[in-house]
């Protein structure tokens, strides 16, 4: 018996030359093995050396750092000092509930994360589970994970590939690596070398872990197992991205940075005052400073955005999209580019027939993918067979001349069971109206990758016997010396007009076969490749395209008025990728600019990144290159969102910004290592869901811009009482009341508003834009100012008239609540006038909420016990009428000013442009 050395240990992976370019017996020979394996003994020593044919799973983070990591965050620490600041005033039912947030929130971090492990799951999940293996002269079933380099693997149709192969031997070797490459047509696979610097999808002579056997048999050496593998290095791509912060992360990270230092700075400088100016006690100053610090940490801004953002997830899930991350749902209103794979993402991922042409006629196909519900048409008039020979004869050698079946599934989808391309012919041939029942097939010779054919000899009906033909056009039209005419009958061929058509059919983007015919004996029985070497009648061809979505064209109609470039990522032919590129509105220009991997092989990531914006077409790409083209946009600030199905695209997803998965086709370590999943596979649900994260992100503007004030004029109240030495307005305890209260009734008001009018025809906001701008700091400062400036008048003034201490306290937290209602009014707009009926409708929680404020004050205000726990008293009609009056006077300073404003900005614009653009 033949086998490998004892002693040897497999040398493949020391060696720089890549086994696809080497010829199969080389590579055995590299591999210390032969055509017929290995001996068990020498497999089980080269296994405990390599280690098992699985891929393994990361070092496991321990569970009280991943625990702990959910609290390292700054709007987390604000929220535990503010839980502090309540347990030292004593309130140990707002210290828990407080406490309680900053945990709920630490869960749904918790709960959420864990995406690279998940996608490294549904990565090994893909993996065989066994294989025919030669071994000790004889064939065997083995364990997968028990396979090593040198092992002689046997494959069919429908195994999943174990192992990284070298092939050895091809019969017809048709395999879907789709998964791997994104490319929809299945590659043809044989044993010739290939250049050593070929990209994954020209590797013909390699077979991948992880993908199918379509059609056709093999054998093939293992080359790699494990993590040695393709789909291994994938993993260890995943396992390495690092997750990028969100834009709005990022922005309330550095805003409550920034918030902490003034509340500091603030603080001291009232001590400062308080106690060297003004002679107030210790624990007067205490009681100031803590009442203070409570009235200006914003403890309920975090709670704010969670169920902000949880709200918008529910919103886009009816919207088909699927938010696993909560602050996916925000980044995706920034996305400044999104990079889409081509294949079941901007495509269909099932190959359509577009156009049938004949001598005499180019028809036209609708439709799309495997269901026959289009029509062939002529001139735009519908073209039956029995009124056109020529499309009949072609449309017959087409449907005959085919292994595959559309069939209609449990679900009603029309589903194909066989290969792509064929599978586009067959449904062309019911979409015509051909009936292949009365056809009889009597002999055939299978597709060979070398002589790109197949080839049937058919018996019709009325007894009539014909070998058709299909395959790639230049095999076809070489065998031919006749083509068909438009009444079905053959004529001289034109060869040159066949070459012109093939070649504009091509570089249109669309794959080309060509049908051929040959009358036979009625009696013939067999079929050899010698009876079709020559003398055929050439019929015609067919184009066949993975076709774009229709409404994916659309959608990208709209991401490109938004401001949003759209990038096509993809594996396949850039002469296909260009052609649908420009079907699909991505590029316009008559020679747009692309690259490939072999160019993107040959560029650093300095020249990538000087011309990663300029190019919107990437074709024949790896997995490393869609981190590279992902990294090198990031470099310039862009918020990139990665669409993919396949698990060569999981890298990418991991890396971007924001990682979008198919939901329909896409493979499970896609979806886990995406933050958005779209239930409808669908790019334009994309497109819905950045305007939703748009609106979101407006909403929560919205409610930042509501909520600031409210701590600001609270905060400002006590500074501007301390520094002058005046009676403070209002009690810590109250200061925490009135926190409380719009907490649970007007803080969430805005988080349900409507998208306004042109959401989606202005630019993307800028990544580093801060929350906050300079107009919306002013706003926050004018309505601090006006909400404090007021609860300041309404306390002196009653303080002026004799009133008790508490009733003049209870008072200015009267003036507190409604100041706020009525400026929550001025938030739902903003960039246009309140000062309309619009403020009144669109969004009924805003008076449900009010109706609750105004209930809780009037149990602030005249609930007896409520007077013991807040030192508060009752108040007249005339306090009502004062607060009220003022509120209304708050509400119309805050439109002034806001009208202002747009009549500044108006100005701006109109300005001449007197130097050159930021």
């Amino acid at each position: 018996m033949t086998g490998a050395p004892e002693t040897q240990p497999p040398r493949l992976r020391e060696e720089p030359a890549a086994p696809w370019s080497l010829s199969g017996q080389a590579v055995l020979d590299r591999l210390d093995s032969a055509q017929d394996g290995l001996t068990g003994t020498e497999a089980a020593r080269r296994l405990a050396e390599t280690g098992p044919n699985r891929l393994a799973p990361p070092a496991p983070t321990p569970l009280w750092r991943r625990i702990l990591s959910h609290f390292q965050d700054v709007l987390i620490y604000i929220l535990l000092v503010s839980a502090v600041l309540k347990a030292l005033l004593g309130d140990w039912v707002d210290f828990s509930v407080i406490l309680a947030v900053a945990v709920i929130n630490a869960a749904i971090g918790f709960v959420q994360e864990g995406r690279a492990e998940k996608a490294l799951d549904g990565i090994r999940a893909m993996l065989s589970v066994s294989a025919h293996v030669h071994r000790d002269g004889a064939w065997a079933e083995v364990d997968a994970e028990d396979l090593v380099p040198g092992d002689v693997v046997r494959l069919r149709s429908g195994d999943r590939i174990p192992a990284d192969l070298r092939l050895l031997e091809a019969t017809a070797l048709q395999v879907d690596e789709a998964a791997l490459t994104g490319e929809s047509v299945t590659a043809a696979k044989r044993t010739d070398p290939v250049d050593a610097d070929a990209g994954i999808g020209d590797r013909s002579s390699m077979l991948y872990s992880g993908t199918l056997v379509a059609a056709g048999t093999g054998t093939g050496v293992v080359v790699s197992t494990g993590g040695a593998t393709e789909i291994g290095r994938i993993q260890t791509m995943i396992d390495e991205v690092e997750s990028l912060e969100t834009p709005l992360s990022r922005t309330l990270a550095a805003f409550g940075k920034r918030l902490a230092v003034v509340i500091l700075v603030a603080a001291a400088v009232m001590l400062l005052v308080g106690g060297v100016l003004h002679d107030f006690t210790g624990s007067e100053l205490v009681s100031a400073a803590i009442g203070f610090a409570v009235a200006a940490v914003p403890e309920g801004l975090p709670a704010l955005v969670t169920i902000t953002l949880a709200l918008g997830v529910q919103q886009m899930a009816r919207r088909r999209a699927i938010t696993r991350k909560l602050p996916a749902v925000e980044a995706l209103g920034s996305v400044t580019t999104i990079c889409s794979d081509k294949t079941g993402t901007l495509t269909t991922n099932e190959m359509t027939a577009r156009l049938v042409r004949t001598r005499a006629h180019a028809y036209d196909v609708s439709g799309l993918g495997y269901a026959p519900e289009g029509e062939v048409t002529l001139d735009g008039a519908p073209a039956p067979l029995t009124a056109h020979p020529d499309l009949r004869a072609l449309i017959e050698v087409m449907a005959e001349c085919n292994d595959a079946r559309v069939v209609r599934g449990e679900s009603g989808r029309w589903e194909l069971v066989g290969e792509p391309t064929e599978g586009a012919l067959r449904t062309l041939g019911m979409t015509a109206g051909h009936d292949g029942t009365e056809h009889r097939r009597r002999a055939v010779i299978p597709f060979e990758s070398d002589t790109k054919y197949m080839a049937v000899l058919d018996e019709a009906a009325d007894g009539s016997r014909h070998v058709l033909v299909k395959g790639a056009p230049d095999r076809i039209l070489a065998r031919s010396t006749t083509q068909t005419a438009a009444d079905g009958t053959a004529e001289p061929l034109d060869a040159a007009f066949w070459e012109a058509q093939i070649d504009e059919i091509g570089a249109r983007g669309l794959r080309v076969l060509a049908a051929a015919r040959l009358p036979a004996a009625p009696d013939r029985t067999r079929l050899d490749p010698a009876d079709v070497e020559t003398g055929l009648e050439f019929v015609g061809v067919v184009g066949i395209v993975d076709p774009p979505r229709p409404e994916a064209v659309t959608a990208i109609a709209e991401c490109l008025r938004a401001g949003i470039r759209v990038k096509m990522i993809t594996g396949d032919h850039a002469g296909t990728a260009v052609a649908i590129a420009r079907e699909m509105g991505i590029v316009d220009a008559p020679e747009p600019r692309r690259l490939t991997g072999a160019e993107l092989e040959a560029m650093d990531d300095t020249a990538l990144r000087q011309v990663v914006r300029d190019v919107d077409v990437y074709a024949r790409t790896s997995p490393e290159h869609k981190i590279r083209i992902v990294s090198a946009l990031q470099h310039h600030g862009e918020v990139v969102a990665m669409t993919g199905d396949g698990v060569n695209d999981a890298p990418a997803l991991t890396q971007a910004d924001i990682g979008v998965a198919m939901g329909i086709k896409g493979t499970e370590a896609t979806k886990d290592a995406a933050e958005i999943v779209l239930a409808d596979d669908n790019f334009a649900t994309i497109e819905r869901a950045v305007e939703e994260g748009r609106r979101i992100y407006d909403n929560l503007r919205k409610s930042v811009l509501f909520l600031l004030p409210t701590n600001g004029a609270q905060s400002l109240v006590i500074l501007v009482a301390v520094l002058f030495g005046w009676t403070l307005p209002l009690q810590p305890v109250q200061v925490l009341w009135i926190n409380m209260v719009t907490a649970v009734t007007l803080s969430l008001a805005l988080a349900g508003e409507k998208a306004e009018s042109g959401i989606m025809t202005r630019p993307p906001r800028a990544p580093d834009a801060p929350l906050l701008n300079a107009e919306f700091a002013r706003r926050i400062a004018v309505g601090s100012i006006l909400i404090g400036a007021a609860t300041m008048g309404v306390f002196y003034l009653e303080t002026a008239r004799g009133v008790p201490l508490a009733e003049a306290q209870t008072t200015a937290v009267l003036m507190l609540a409604l100041g706020q209602l009525a400026y929550l009014f001025n938030c739902r707009f903003l960039n246009r006038s309140s000062l309309t009926l619009d403020v009144l409708r669109g969004n009924p929680v805003i008076w449900w909420s009010s109706a609750l404020l105004i209930a809780f004050q009037v149990f602030f205000t005249y609930t007896p016990f409520m007077h013991d726990w807040f030192a508060t008293a009752s108040v007249g009609l005339r306090e009502w009428g004062l607060t009220i009056g003022f509120a209304v006077v708050i509400f119309l300073l805050v439109e002034a000013g806001k009208g202002w404003e747009r009549r500044h900005a108006r100005a701006s614009l109109a300005a001449p442009d007197h130097g050159p653009a930021a």
